[in-house]
């Protein structure tokens, strides 16, 4: 998918364009483990459909986070950034109501703007490059 010269792809434009200005975006990991048949009763396709309908999305290959599939990461806005907010990585997102929330989240703001709400917390993951050394 060619990008723009924003760094989004075509699909992104399309989507922030038909939407309006978006808070912020999400990356949905779709490799190795996240998106495949090794996690099992989950309709990939479907969630990153349902992501897409509703805010920006980016597909990446993996990141190096496989133990925790589905992993989602949503990046703050300018706005966001602007108050120090970091991406927040979120694992093992393989129920609907989560896809739903993380949704709801982003067009509420994001990080930075709008409080993670308390059930995202429980999904919320350390992403590999601040992992303690062992």
């Amino acid at each position: 998918m060619p990008a723009t010269p924003t760094g989004r792809t075509t699909d992104d434009a399309r989507t922030a364009a038909a939407a309006g200005p978006v808070p912020c975006r999400v990356v949905v990991c779709r490799d190795c483990c996240c998106g495949s048949p090794k996690v099992s009763g989950v309709d990939h396709a479907a969630q990153t459909a349902r992501l897409r309908a509703q805010v920006p999305v980016r597909v990446s290959a993996c990141l190096d986070v496989c133990e925790h599939a589905n992993v989602i990461v949503v990046q703050p806005s300018a706005e966001g950034r602007a108050a120090g907010a970091r991406p927040v990585w979120l694992g093992l997102v393989n129920d609907p109501d989560a896809t739903e929330d993380i949704a709801a989240w982003v067009r509420a703001g994001g990080p930075g703007v709008t409080p993670c709400p308390d059930i995202l917390d429980l999904y919320v993951i350390t992403p590999p490059r601040r992992r303690p050394a062992s």
